[in-house]
């Protein structure tokens, strides 16, 4: 089962008013994951296993050197994960990029594909976030 806007956006506003003043979109973005992960599916899994299909949104930036495109690349090719979109931009010495991924066909969980990119980017010094697309545009709604 995949979750409709109007659920997330149910979970989201829930956040919010459990928050109160002090809801920041980090803290949102937390309390949300956190429901949907204890979600259940159609067939009783949690909704996390489902987290592991669909569309990602990857967002990287830190100090630009040669190899940072070539690395991340890599990682989600091994993964059999599928980049749907890619914008990449050097701002002087600073480099950006974020990218649509397709996750449906890789043998790694949400959480597994998570882990390695982390692990990318300590190796290259960077920042590298996973967002699940339906939690990204819901908190990009707000």
């Amino acid at each position: 089962m995949k979750l409709t806007e109007e659920q997330i956006r149910k979970l989201t506003i829930e956040a919010i008013n459990e928050l109160g003043e002090d809801a920041t979109p980090q803290k949102v973005k937390a309390i949300v994951t956190k429901a949907i992960e204890k979600f259940p599916a159609d067939d009783s899994r949690p909704l996390s296993n489902e987290l592991a299909e669909g569309r990602v949104i990857i967002t990287s930036f830190g100090l630009n050197e040669p190899g940072i495109v070539a690395a991340i690349t890599k990682s989600l090719s091994e993964a059999k994960c599928d980049i749907q979109d890619i914008s990449q931009k050097l701002m002087e010495e600073f480099f950006t990029m974020i990218m649509i991924v397709d996750i449906t066909n890789s043998p790694k969980d949400f959480k597994e594909l998570q882990q390695e990119l982390k692990d990318v980017a300590e190796k290259l010094n960077i920042k590298i976030y996973l967002q699940h697309e339906d939690v990204f545009r819901m908190m990009h709604r707000l």
